[in-house]
């Protein structure tokens, strides 16, 4: 008789993935941590999280769920949102431009936070829900979308806009950033023009 092996899953059967799986039907990676599977049901603009609060000011409550990271901000977006960010960056004319904006579409993997109203686990750098998804209703439809119109009806926040705000944030940020190194660089290697 074959000795008994116990699933990767069974340790976590009254944790974290089994609230994400039973309460809101988001498929998990057995951890630890626990990681969330992403282009299925949501995917994931991430960015720094001082950009992300830029964008958050900006848009308000028009945007999906939302998670911090330590450094790092993760905006959940509709699946497939994914494909269509390097179009959408190009079209807003931000194509060609260092942006810190990343996005995990088909395949990826999002480290979950602990679901709501659980103690944390101390670290400063543990992933916490900043808005959490709220089971019981479908997440999806409240999740920013590409739609025909940004300006026009539906229910889901419009994809441009928060992206657009993302791209600004983290631009204004990186630009912020290379201010405050700006002096010092400048010092160690002056600027030389050419002459006519």
């Amino acid at each position: 008789m074959a000795p008994f092996l116990p699933s990767p899953r069974a340790p976590l059967d009254d944790g974290p993935a089994r609230w994400y799986e039973d309460r809101l039907g988001w498929a998990t990676v057995a951890g630890p941590p626990v990681a969330l599977v992403t282009g299925l049901r949501f995917d994931v603009l991430e960015l720094p999280a001082e950009a992300g609060r830029g964008v958050l000011r900006r848009v308000g409550a028009a945007t999906g769920p939302v998670a911090l990271a330590g450094p790092r901000m993760r905006l959940l977006v509709a699946a497939g949102s994914a494909e269509e960010l390097p179009g959408l960056l190009d079209w807003l004319e931000w194509g060609g431009i260092a942006l810190d904006l990343v996005v995990l579409g088909a395949d990826g993997r999002m480290t979950a936070p602990l679901p709501p109203g659980r103690g944390g686990s101390g670290a400063s750098d543990a992933a916490v829900w900043l808005r959490a998804p709220v089971p019981g209703r479908e997440v999806e439809p409240s999740l920013p979308a590409l739609r025909a119109a940004p300006w026009g009806g539906g229910g889901a926040p419009c994809l441009v806009r928060l992206v657009s705000a993302a791209a600004a944030e983290c631009h204004r940020v990186r630009l912020l950033s290379a201010r405050a190194r700006g002096p010092a660089a400048q010092r160690r290697s002056p600027q030389r023009f050419a002459s006519s």
